[in-house]
């Protein structure tokens, strides 16, 4: 790994990367960023080997390279890297700074400058009565969860739409392997013995991209609460503390069992069942963590969390993306994308 010290007026990468092909290289290498010279947060890059090592043995999907998928799944990884390690947006390479927005469930757009200040894990996590931002700052906060899930891997499962507005699914995953101890909405401690077992999520994300393939805006919807409900673990090693009490096993079991997100469940009853939704069927159930086999969708159009959004991914690919659900005949191929091949944005 290069060591980089100090810090430099831009990111400069270290290879000519990008002057060979008009894809920026981190589109097409999930470690691409990790070479920039900028201000690190620890004074040089950081290390994924070994996150990308439990990736590579763990994923689902095996994204062929140079596909969208891939593709996107570099994008998200690279921009990862900048959010959490890069101290100063004007290094960040993955998004347009003067434009660029992030928001989780339908809340409010907050800008680089609130991620860079709160972290990645506060920005991203809704208060609860497992963890509240409120009382841990960017560095307690990544400790808390690096502690307890030392390698946390992501990976792209599905690609609905390709730039400007890219729609996917995806999947966050790790190991337990050491205890949650974080403080929850009501500034109590709480402690979660590690089970050592799987921690995996799933969600969904509408990138908007500019014509320099940058991310303007990051839409995301996932279950908040859901890392933390399969923090349960089996009944012979059962043990929840809550400000210093350990609680009973049918109060631990209240606490890990009855505390999916509302507004998530409201964005899976804003679809309908139609066939052009199938894609995103399993997307939302994974999402909403719902009981039944299907979730019916009723108004993807209709106001309110989530249906905003995807009413709009279908309005800017068109009847392109409904053909492809469909005929169930989708493709990604990136050949057709003026954005990935020098083209310009209509």
């Amino acid at each position: 790994m290069t060591q980089i010290e100090g810090s430099s007026p831009g990111p400069v990468p270290e290879d000519d990367t990008q002057s060979k092909s008009s894809v920026p290289d981190y589109l097409l290498d999930p470690d691409a960023i990790l070479k920039d010279k900028a201000t690190w947060r620890n004074g040089q890059a950081p290390d994924y080997s070994t996150t990308r090592k439990v990736y590579q043995e763990t994923k689902r999907c095996s994204h062929a390279p140079g596909s969208l998928e891939s593709m996107v799944e570099n994008l998200v990884k690279n921009w990862e890297i900048e959010a959490s390690h890069k101290m100063q947006v004007s290094d960040w390479r993955t998004v347009d700074p003067e434009n660029y927005t992030f928001s989780i469930n339908g809340g409010p757009p907050q800008d680089a400058e609130h991620m860079l200040k709160v972290g990645t894990y506060n920005a991203i996590i809704a208060p609860s009565q497992y963890y509240d931002p409120a009382h841990s700052d960017f560095e307690k906060s990544h400790k808390t969860f690096r502690d307890m899930m030392p390698n946390f891997a992501w990976e792209v499962l599905e690609v609905y739409s390709p730039p400007p507005v890219v729609a996917f699914r995806w999947r966050h995953w790790g190991v337990m392997k050491s205890d949650y101890i974080g403080w929850n909405n009501n500034g109590e401690k709480i402690t979660i013995k590690g089970h050592g077992g799987a921690l995996d999520i799933q969600g969904l994300t509408v990138a908007k991209l500019n014509d320099k393939l940058q991310v303007t805006a990051l839409e995301t919807w996932f279950d908040p609460v859901g890392m933390f409900n399969q923090m349960k673990p089996n009944t012979k090693h059962k043990e929840v503390i809550v400000g210093g009490q350990k609680l009973d096993k049918s109060e631990a079991d209240d606490l890990l069992e009855n505390s999916t997100d509302t507004g998530v469940r409201e964005l899976a009853q804003q679809f309908n069942g139609d066939a052009q939704s199938n894609h995103l069927l399993d997307t939302v159930d994974g999402v909403a963590n719902a009981n039944s086999d299907h979730v019916h969708l009723q108004n993807p159009s209709a106001p309110g969390v989530g249906g905003r959004e995807v009413s709009e991914v279908r309005q800017a690919n068109g009847d392109t993306v409904k053909r492809a659900r469909l005929n169930g005949e989708q493709s990604n191929d990136v050949s057709s994308c003026p954005f990935l091949n020098g083209g310009s944005r209509e």
